[in-house]
């Protein structure tokens, strides 16, 4: 059975162009991992995050193949795991200076297949809980997530240069009779967030050159208020 790769499979929610567009993202199954400061800290909580998502994502994945012993794995079909993602905001709402990173949220996450169930998740944990007891499994969760309207776009370059493709965004929700919604309940009663998917891999890529999705949730404008 060929493997499910969802950047192929559904192409509209992780390839986007480099010029923003308007897309209705449907509810999601996550791994997710919550907490707040700098991202680039060494040993700091978000690092630790992503350690975390992805040991309970392959986990996931691998144990079908090995055929773990423990009914929650059977039958899933083989898959590749997913690109991370993350929703970021500041601890002050009123606050928009994005230099500040140590005053950053945010939720890491993992999407799932949908037959991804709570038994496969608890199993996962506890697996991983044995093989690194330094992990703290008691932290993630799995999550049914539904964005609804956003507009998005891939950004090429650092993540310092952000900025620039947030700019562009932010003509496209201006000249589309939208406007953005972040901070707001989302359709599945969610706080609706700054949203990036990464497609490459810092660690590895050339600044210059990473891809980044960039996504913000948006409402259409009401026209009375034209």
């Amino acid at each position: 059975m060929e493997k499910i790769d969802f950047k192929v499979k559904e192409k509209e929610f992780y390839l986007p162009k480099t010029e923003p567009s308007m897309i209705q993202v449907p509810e999601m199954n996550f791994i997710m991992v919550d907490g707040h400061g700098d991202p680039n800290e060494e040993n700091g909580d978000y690092k630790k995050s992503i350690e975390l998502l992805y040991a309970l994502s392959y986990t996931i994945k691998m144990s079908q193949k090995y055929k773990k012993d423990t009914s929650a794995f059977m039958n899933l079909p083989d898959y590749v795991v997913p690109p991370l993602e993350g929703l970021w905001w500041l601890e002050d709402a009123n606050d928009m200076d994005f230099t500040q990173k140590s005053k950053f949220c945010w939720t890491s996450m993992i999407r799932q297949p949908d037959f991804v169930t709570p038994a496969a998740f608890e199993a996962a944990k506890e697996a991983v809980q044995k093989k690194k007891p330094e992990l703290d499994v008691t932290k993630a969760r799995l999550e049914r997530f539904e964005e609804g309207l956003c507009v998005q776009c891939m950004h090429i370059g650092p993540y310092d240069a952000e900025p620039a493709t947030m700019e562009k965004m932010e003509i496209y929700v201006q000249d589309n009779n939208l406007i953005y919604d972040i901070g707001n309940p989302s359709p599945d009663n969610k706080i609706r967030r700054h949203h990036e998917i990464y497609l490459s891999d810092p660690r590895k890529a050339n600044p210059a050159t990473m891809r980044t999705v960039l996504r913000h949730p948006v409402l259409r404008k009401d026209p009375a208020c034209n």
